[in-house]
């Protein structure tokens, strides 16, 4: 059986730049969205146009230089938001109007003061405003994660009749767990009679930890989009992975999926945003922090320069890291010490490095890490004393 394609549809220039203190100028965000066409995302979601003249700046710019990629903007299920987003992505070659409007109960009370039969009026009215503008339409159903499965049907059935080629099931809040997740998507595709009509899309948030997870879960039943961030930033507690998705998308070949999306690009692309957009990526962040192929237990460093895949299921190379490091602490062991030694041009024997192994202990204890500069004044030392005696 053909593995079949997962569209990767970035929010990086839109959710991500939600962040507090991650705005961007155009510039910047024009920069950003030709590295992500070139990193070989699907969609490039460029922003909520009507949001601020800046917003709709960018976004025009964006559909102006970028070729390849879906140039996807923002709108509520609004006539003015959706014609607004429709001029902005005027220049581009594959427009798209993301519009939607919450559909769980919680919103549809609390938010909108307003009852079902509104929301889905309101929610087939503006795919149809979208379509007078664009062919591609994708529509959200906000805070489909709590919403009742039987309503959630009823407006992905009549949002496809009204025309839209994508619907968008966020866990808005990133309340589901995994197979919550999976059976709202397998339900959709099982209760929707017109569903081959459109791609179902995941847009799963952190809240919980579970963002990529439940977007896993998502193609897993069904949905064959996810939408995500470079280094999962995004509102509040950040939104799915792109880094994350992609490679387990890759190393679990038996899911029977693949991206377009170019590996060796994801660390690079990762400090690009973190740079651009002033927001440190956690050193134990998968794929693309600083510690993801570090090794500083005495066991697995013994484990990992015996055989690198005892440890690393990923080569570093792959996703255009540095390369895999041993890190010296009070928790490594002789192994370690000796490889790190010839590292820097020290070619110790067994019992060298049994006597020298005993003072890194010492100043292992003291420190955080043992780095290069400890380890030239170990061997001097070592050599000196040798030398005299």
């Amino acid at each position: 059986m053909t593995d079949q394609r997962i569209f990767i549809f970035d929010t990086t220039l839109r959710d991500g730049e939600q962040v507090p203190g991650c705005k961007l100028n155009t510039t910047e965000k024009i920069e950003l969205a030709l590295k992500l066409e070139a990193l070989g995302v699907d969609i490039i979601e460029a922003g909520f146009p009507i949001s601020s003249p800046g917003d709709f700046h960018s976004v025009e710019e964006i559909a102006r230089k970028v070729k390849n990629a879906t140039v996807c903007g923002l709108s509520r299920a609004v006539q003015r938001d959706i014609e607004v987003a429709a001029q902005a992505l005027k220049p581009a070659r594959r427009p798209r109007i993301h519009t939607g409007i919450g559909t769980s109960d919680s919103h549809i009370k609390a938010k909108f003061n307003a009852t079902r039969e509104d929301i889905l009026a309101r929610a087939t009215q503006a795919v149809k405003w979208a379509r007078n503008f664009v062919d591609d339409v994708e529509f959200y159903a906000e805070d489909a994660g709590r919403t009742d499965n039987d309503f959630l049907a009823r407006v992905v059935e009549a949002v496809i009749a009204a025309g839209a080629t994508v619907v968008n099931i966020p866990d808005t809040t990133g309340y589901c767990l995994p197979d919550q997740y999976g059976a709202k998507i397998a339900w959709l595709a099982n209760h929707v009679p017109n569903i081959d009509k459109a791609i179902i899309s995941c847009h799963c948030h952190n809240d919980l930890g579970l963002a990529t997870a439940n977007s896993i879960a998502g193609i897993q039943n069904g949905a064959r989009q996810i939408e995500c961030t470079i280094n999962g930033l995004g509102e509040r507690a950040g939104n799915t992975s792109l880094e994350e998705v992609v490679m387990i998308i890759r190393q679990h070949k038996d899911l029977g999926f693949y991206t377009n999306i170019r590996a060796a690009e994801l660390n690079p692309m990762s400090r690009l945003v973190s740079d651009t957009m002033r927001m440190p990526v956690q050193p134990n962040k998968a794929i693309v922090g600083a510690n993801a192929f570090s090794h500083s237990s005495g066991i697995h460093q013994d484990g990992f320069l015996k055989d690198a895949s005892t440890y690393e299921i990923i080569n570093p190379d792959e996703v255009g890291a540095e390369g895999s490091r041993i890190v010296l602490t009070a928790r490594s062991g002789r192994s370690a010490l000796a490889f790190r030694f010839q590292k820097i041009g020290y070619s110790f024997n067994r019992n060298d490095i049994d006597t020298l192994y005993q003072q890194f202990l010492k100043v292992a204890d003291t420190k955080k890490e043992v780095v290069e500069d400890d380890l030239h004044v170990l061997a001097k030392t070592y050599q000196t004393t040798v030398i005299e005696a």
